[in-house]
């Protein structure tokens, strides 16, 4: 009897003691490379296609997206471009968002700062287009591979023109490399090898499992708690034949999902980043190293996933930034 009066007392006086305080995790679905990442190696009825399919899984599970185009991606085929925009504007009736990936995937880092300021502005005009008929505007900007300046003249620099072209840079904290396990999953799609396919799937979630791990262990060690997560997918087949799994796989850890906009409302987004280097990172690794604790026990990619990958035919491997 003595020990449940003092059960009680603890509970009256110290209640988040009862319980194991449930964790209020959010993140916002972010889908880079539009209308489809290999579309030079794809159909314009089959870039339609792949953008229906990713679409219908956002739609059912009621999810707010941000996707972010790459202009020269519409046109690899000119007699089918009618597809390819109306693939975009798919995103668009369904009430989700487009910003701007510059027109060619064009790296910062590698580039310059002129070519890159070129970059984004051929980047804009059919997706401002787009937009207005939607009665929205562009206001988000992805950079291609996360590379935002070699040096802080050049980063400070392509910052101050993104702001007066009147954009947001759209941050990323989770990132496991979709894009590279979709090149190998895309070539055994094509060859209807359903034994690598589930390989591929079966892989790319468990990486997914030890990111969000890794980026949520970190922010809590950096900053006391996980911020409004941003994470990076890409439109390929991969997501849109199983997007639906990784969504589930959110949900299960305790995740729900919020639109761009209210995701940067995360103080976190203000913290002091002046990281800079030859590879982009993510912004949680960028905090750290800001603050000169580099992060350590990062996942490494599966060693046998990257095999198979390097064992496809050139055309066919994720190409580096030139």
């Amino acid at each position: 009897m003595k020990a449940a009066l003092a059960s009680l007392a603890l509970f009256l006086l110290f209640p988040a003691l009862a319980a194991p305080q449930k964790l209020d995790r959010q993140v916002c679905i972010t889908i880079d490379d539009l209308p489809a990442t290999s579309a030079n190696l794809m159909s314009g009825p089959e870039i339609l296609d792949l953008n229906t399919h990713l679409l219908a899984t956002l739609k059912q599970y009621q999810i707010p997206a941000v996707g972010f185009v790459n202009e020269r991606n519409l046109y690899f085929k000119l007699n089918e471009v009618n597809d390819t925009i109306k693939s975009l504007s798919l995103w668009l009736d369904g009430g989700f968002e487009l910003g701007n990936h510059t027109f060619a995937h064009t790296s910062l880092n590698h580039a310059g700062l002129l070519e890159f300021e070129d970059a984004v502005i051929q980047g804009e005009p059919l997706i401002r287009l787009l937009l207005a008929q939607h009665g929205m505007k562009l206001r988000y900007f992805r950079h291609p591979y996360l590379d935002t300046g070699r040096d802080l003249q050049t980063r400070r620099a392509a910052d101050a023109f993104l702001t007066q072209r009147g954009y947001r840079i759209a941050p990323v904290t989770l990132d496991a490399w979709d894009w590279n396990f979709a090149a190998l999953y895309e070539d055994a799609r094509r060859r209807r090898d359903l034994p690598l396919q589930q390989e591929v799937v079966a892989a790319y979630l468990s990486f997914h499992e030890a990111i969000l791990d890794y980026s949520e262990k970190l922010s809590r060690s950096l900053i006391g708690y996980e911020p409004k997560q941003i994470i990076l997918l890409h439109g390929n087949w991969l997501e849109a034949d199983h997007l639906a799994e990784l969504l589930d796989l959110l949900k299960k850890r305790g995740y729900r999902f919020i639109t761009l906009e209210d995701a940067l409302s995360d103080d976190a987004y203000g913290l002091p980043d002046t990281w800079v280097g030859e590879e982009g990172r993510g912004w949680i690794e960028r905090w750290a190293i800001t603050r000169g604790q580099p992060p350590l026990g990062a996942p490494v990619f599966p060693a046998a996933i990257q095999a198979r990958i390097n064992g496809l035919p050139r055309a066919l491997q994720p190409q580096p930034p030139q």
